[in-house]
């Protein structure tokens, strides 16, 4: 296999990101993009410099880079590595038809996935995270590992994404039951939240943070 790397400068508000393109059976080219300087944003640079985004450039996403972004939340930790989450990534009539017919709970949210140009569904694989070979619960907590699985993904993704530059928000006010319905979702299948994702066309400040005196306690 040969593999070819060529480095990228980018301005400074460029984020970093890697992309990976197979030509034919043997060659894969890796295209490294970095910040002015030369140097990687780390994880702590990604986890704090994220935003949740509400408002979105129209800009079309190329579906290499939304692909890049599910395999890199592919790594995602889950429930004895059970791997439930899966992606449905919504573009065009459909996606404009999920903003207008399920968001009637909360219209704000209708706005934001119709600006945004993609809206990725999250969806879990039922009765796996959580659960037993014979059905039933591994542990008091039920089927709620399912949805902690999601949520783990669910952020892999949003940071995945601020590496390439877009940006996003998860969403969790929404007909469920409709979406499902619209998205055709099979019976093993439950929507978990609805992630619409762009281009930022805004640059919110960070809401304020409890101090770690707050969130961190000490037992011995």
């Amino acid at each position: 296999m040969i593999a070819a790397h060529k480095d990228l400068k980018a301005d400074e508000t460029q984020n970093n990101f890697s992309l990976k393109e197979k030509r034919g059976y043997d060659i894969i080219v890796e295209i490294r993009i970095e910040r002015k300087g030369g140097t990687a944003m780390t994880a702590k640079e990604c986890i704090k410099g994220r935003r949740s985004i509400r408002k979105f450039k129209d800009t079309k996403i190329d579906h290499a880079i939304l692909e890049d972004i599910i395999e890199t939340a592919s790594y995602s930790p889950s429930w004895k590595h059970t791997q439930i989450t899966r992606y449905i990534a919504v573009e065009g009539a459909l996606k404009d038809k999920i903003a207008k017919e399920c968001t009637s709970m909360y219209p704000p949210n209708g706005d934001i996935i119709a600006a945004a140009p993609v809206l990725m569904a999250v969806t879990i694989i039922k009765n796996r995270s959580g659960y037993e070979r014979d059905g039933s619960f591994s542990t008091p907590r039920g089927d709620g590992w399912q949805m902690y699985d999601a949520g783990i993904a669910s952020q892999s993704l949003c940071l995945a994404a601020y590496e390439q530059g877009l940006g996003s928000v998860i969403l969790g006010l929404f007909d469920q039951s409709a979406a499902e319905t619209l998205l055709q979702l099979p019976e093993d299948r439950e929507l978990a939240a609805l992630i619409p994702i762009g281009y930022p066309d805004e640059t919110p400040a960070a809401p304020r943070r409890k101090s770690v005196e707050e969130l961190l306690s000490y037992l011995s």
